[in-house]
């Protein structure tokens, strides 16, 4: 017992000393990451989150218990939610490799509303039930249509504000 406390003892004194010295490998702080989540981005995580849950929701229940009604818009339903939900953990993690693969998946987004809202409008009876990005997303207030752009624009002004953004010579 005395052995496992003397070792104890002898880590933390190690520790302390390589703190002091500064030799530590310490991890990157999360402070350090770009702040996608913060700020307006707060607004961009709530609003993707809550997307995420109700065309998730939606998505899983149709699938489920209403499939043969109209397999093409459930299945879209379903992969809006899972480009939400990367929308949503990309602006909550942070970072350049996360702000990047949320411009990709924004993008994405927005070129799946304007297909599906024109194929609506072009097309109704192709989808007998609406999806989350059916008529441009009218049955959601129009926000499908406008959250991947906010989202671009904001990832868009993150990149410009982040530290290593600065030109390289």
């Amino acid at each position: 017992m005395a052995d496992a406390r003397e070792a104890r003892e002898t880590r933390e004194a190690s520790v302390t000393e390589e703190s002091a010295a500064g030799t530590t490998a310490a991890k990157p702080e999360p402070a350090a990451r770009t702040g996608l989540g913060q700020g307006p981005g707060r607004l961009l995580v709530l609003l993707y989150g809550v997307f995420t849950v109700a065309a998730a929701s939606r998505s899983i229940y149709q699938l489920i218990a209403q499939y043969q009604e109209a397999p093409l818009a459930y299945i879209l339903s379903a992969v809006s939610a899972v480009v939400y939900a990367f929308i949503t953990v990309s602006l909550v993690r942070g970072g350049e490799g996360a702000r990047k693969a949320a411009m990709v998946c924004c993008a994405a987004e927005l070129v799946g509303v304007l297909t599906v809202g024109t194929w609506t409008l072009a097309d109704p009876s192709a989808f007998p039930d609406q999806t989350v990005w059916s008529d441009y997303g009218m049955g959601y207030l129009f926000i499908p249509i406008f959250l991947p752009v906010t989202g671009l624009l904001w990832l868009r002004k993150a990149r410009r504000g982040a530290p290593d953004a600065a030109p390289r010579a």
